[in-house]
């Protein structure tokens, strides 16, 4: 019994000391604010917060170093080995699943706050509250500039910018016939380089034995990635201590925001992991009939890092191994789908987003008809796609749903003094929904995938000497797919 215990103790020795790291970061943070503020001091200075943060920082920036080349080659690698139209069932597989589980995130909190209402009686409007640095935005801006990032005019500028829409007040009222300017702001644009990647596996698959040797060198750049992962990935305890002891500090009085908004914080905490908690397993144990509580035990080192580093799109290495080597998710579906729902799939955010407009009107005395209530729900989906994979990016969205509603872009620094709490529990519940949706997608697409050899064992054989012919890969492949494999291996490599 002993010895079985070390053995799990070894084999989770990551994600138990990564768990440990979140918590003791709660307990140091309460203890050093409990003994370094004085009566008149509500938080420490920002260059001591700074220090703290320094090496919660560090192994933030070695894991956003990781997105851009673990994206493109895993991306190209996984859509490039397969066939083009079993890419296109997979690729709308995820996408089903994502939009469904996004409007069921919406509709759960949308139910939640009209029965709780905890905006009457709660947080007076007219504090004196921070202002938060918002842009006017509509609906329609955002949407449109989620289009035009997908196609972006630069892949090389894509990688450090994103193309934004402003609106610039000219004295008039309507914020409609404000003047409209457009700019590249700083930030990956995460979507663009997804389409451009999925587009040039597509080429490579389509070209088949032409580019066989450029889809082994994006297998090969793939594995790569995910070894020199690995190795970040045991930083992992020592960052995410630090990242969650920062914030700890950061924070002013505690007991005075939880006393304002504490029935809006158990509302949208609550509705977070009810459905990443509850839904998403349901729906996982229905399709697949398998035990949904060891899959989240085996994404235990993903929730805990999503959790430090409130980024869906920073622990995304960290989620493909968890699913590739805990929960033995087929690589080519694990490193086509993740990418994709780390920049659509939002459920906590969608969620999140919903809640806190409603709570907003309900402290301003608006009248939430069936009408806005509809509007938020298309409005929160919307913005949840659109919503970038970094800290804090829902309150930018945020302020599209309140514009629906019709309540002014500050009415965000209503809610931003707990955000900070509820962007790592939504966070969470992102990589967990992307997490079963590469599961669900493997289920519905084992039978087609079973079919193609995987590309990246036959390379690693090829690299030890192991030398398959066409006839042997051909007998690997099942009905309607054997040509598909001449174009990538033969017996000449």
């Amino acid at each position: 019994m002993r010895v079985k215990v070390n053995i799990h103790v070894r084999e989770h020795l990551l994600t138990i000391l990564t768990v440990s790291a979140v918590v003791c970061g709660v307990i140091a943070g309460i203890i050093v604010r409990a003994a370094g503020l004085h009566e008149n001091e509500e938080k420490f200075h920002p260059r001591t917060v700074m220090y703290v943060n320094f090496i919660g920082d560090i192994f933030l920036r070695m894991l956003k170093a990781l997105i851009l080349p673990l994206i493109v080659s895993s991306l190209v690698a996984a859509v490039g080995s397969l066939d083009i139209s079993l890419s296109k069932r997979i690729g709308t597989r995820a996408i089903a699943y994502y939009m469904l589980t996004t409007v069921l995130a919406v509709l759960l909190g949308i139910i939640l706050v009209s029965i709780i209402q905890p905006g009457r009686g709660g947080v007076d409007p007219n504090d004196d509250r921070p202002k938060p640095s918002t842009r006017a935005v509509t609906t329609a801006d955002t949407m449109l500039d989620l289009v035009r990032n997908i196609f972006p005019p630069n892949l090389v500028q894509a990688t450090i910018q994103q193309y934004q829409t402003e609106l610039q007040n000219n004295s008039k009222p309507d914020m409609s016939d404000w003047d409209i300017k457009g700019r590249f702001t700083d930030g990956m644009n995460i979507m663009g380089l997804v389409v451009a990647s999925v587009v040039f596996g597509i080429a490579i698959s389509s070209a088949r034995q032409q580019t066989r040797t450029l889809l082994m060198v994006f297998n090969e750049l793939s594995q790569t990635m995910m070894r020199i992962t690995g190795w970040v990935i045991w930083l992992s305890p020592i960052g995410v201590f630090f990242l969650i002891l920062s914030k700890m500090m950061e924070m002013k009085n505690v007991v005075d925001v939880f006393a304002k908004l504490g029935l809006y914080l158990l509302t949208v905490s609550g509705g977070i992991l009810f459905h990443g908690f509850v839904i998403l397993p349901s729906i996982f144990f229905l399709v697949t009939r398998k035990n949904p509580l060891k899959f989240i035990g085996n994404m235990g080192q993903a929730i805990a890092t999503a959790f430090g580093t409130s980024s869906s799109s920073a622990t995304l290495p960290v989620t493909i191994q968890c699913l590739e080597q805990n929960n033995k998710i087929d690589s080519r579906v694990s490193r086509f789908v993740l990418p994709i729902g780390a920049t659509i799939n939002m459920d906590g955010t969608a969620l999140y987003e919903a809640v806190a407009a409603i709570f907003i009107a309900q402290l301003r005395g608006v009248n939430m008809t069936l009408t806005k209530i509809f509007a938020v729900s298309i409005t929160a989906t919307a913005a949840s796609i659109g919503a970038a994979g970094i800290p804090q990016a829902g309150l930018v969205t945020l302020v599209m749903v309140l514009d629906t509603v019709g309540l002014p872009a500050e009415d965000v620094s209503l809610v931003i003094a707990v955000d900070w709490i509820l962007d790592r529990i939504r966070t969470v519940v992102n990589v967990l929904g992307d997490s079963f949706g590469a599961a669900i997608v493997e289920h519905f697409s084992k039978n087609e995938i079973k079919a193609i050899p995987d590309s990246i064992t036959i390379n690693n054989n090829l690299q030890n000497g192991t030398s398959l012919t066409v006839l042997q890969v051909e007998e690997r492949t099942s009905s309607g797919l054997k040509g598909r494999d001449n174009a990538v291996f033969d017996e000449r490599m």
